[in-house]
Formats: C-alpha cells, sequence, structure tokens
C-alpha cells in the first residue's frame, strides 16, 4: 500500500488557519513518518512552493518515504497527475486531497482516494495505537540495589 498525499491540503486540515507555519510544517512529517512505520506504508508527500531544508532532512532518513516539491511556476496537483500518470500499478495507491478533481483523477487512474478530513481520522486513530503499542512494549524498571537495600532494612526494623 501507498499513499500520495497532497501536502497542503492536509496541512489546512490539521492546522486550519495555521498551515503556513513552518513549524505545523514539521509537525505532520514527524506525524506521517511515524504514520509509515506504522502501517509499513510508502508515502509519497507533494507540497506546493520551494522546499524545506529541515522537513526534507527528517525525511530523508526514511527509505519509503518521499517529499515532492513540483517546479517552479507548476502547482502540487500538477506534480500529483504526474507521479499518477508515470505508476504502472496504482490499485494499492491511495491519493489523499480535499481537491475533488484530483480525487476523480486518481479514480479514473485506478488509484482509491480518500478526503483530507478522512486521512485526518485515520491518521489520529493510527498514531494512537501505535502509541498504545509502544507503551505495552516498554519493559517495566525493576527496583536498583539502592532501593532494595534501604526497604530489606525498612522491613527487618520493623520486625
Amino acid at each position: 500500500m501507498a499513499y500520495l498525499i497532497d501536502g497542503n491540503n492536509l496541512l489546512g486540515t490539521l492546522f486550519p488557519g495555521h498551515h503556513r507555519d513552518p513549524e505545523n510544517k514539521r509537525k505532520l512529517v514527524r506525524r506521517l513518518i511515524a504514520f509509515q512505520r506504522s502501517k509499513r506504508v510508502r508515502l509519497i508527500l507533494v507540497f506546493d512552493g520551494a522546499a524545506s531544508a529541515d522537513a526534507e532532512a527528517m525525511a530523508a532518513s526514511e527509505d519509503r518515504f518521499a517529499i515532492v516539491h513540483p517546479p517552479p511556476g507548476e502547482s502540487a496537483d500538477t506534480a500529483i497527475r504526474e507521479i499518477l500518470d508515470g505508476m504502472s500499478d496504482r490499485r494499492k495507491l491511495v491519493v489523499v486531497s480535499s481537491d475533488r478533481e484530483i480525487r476523480s483523477f486518481a479514480r479514473l487512474q485506478g488509484a482509491a482516494d480518500m478526503s483530507s478530513r478522512d486521512f485526518k481520522t485515520e491518521l489520529s486513530r493510527t498514531l494512537r495505537a501505535w502509541k498504545n503499542e509502544k507503551e505495552m512494549e516498554k519493559k517495566e524498571a525493576g527496583p536498583t540495589t539502592l532501593e532494595v537495600r534501604l526497604w530489606s532494612q525498612i522491613f527487618k526494623e520493623n520486625k
């Protein structure tokens, strides 16, 4: 399974009114990296405008995560269409966008589509489950040698 995500649409859904804040872009990338690791899927995130060095650096460490910026003068929608056109098998691809035209184009190309709002729900659910799973994997720390000695002394004194 792979996801092709219109990054600006998803930013606007996750952070209404604050989608241009560079910190929110970094938050989005961090969340998507966790989503990608949890679901073991490939992610292609397409943003309008110039590349953000710190977001690019975070994604560069991931094998199955890519951030795409269209050439100057082109939109993310155009880049998404070109990516779809270049794929040979689109059956296991989900295109995430708030743009009805992009979603319709994805369906016509044989890909699944999902609104940014629906993906936000799936992202939240997945990250919550992943966090709970990680909590369950944590090893419980046993008492230290000092704690054992102090408790032993307390119990000896009470007898």
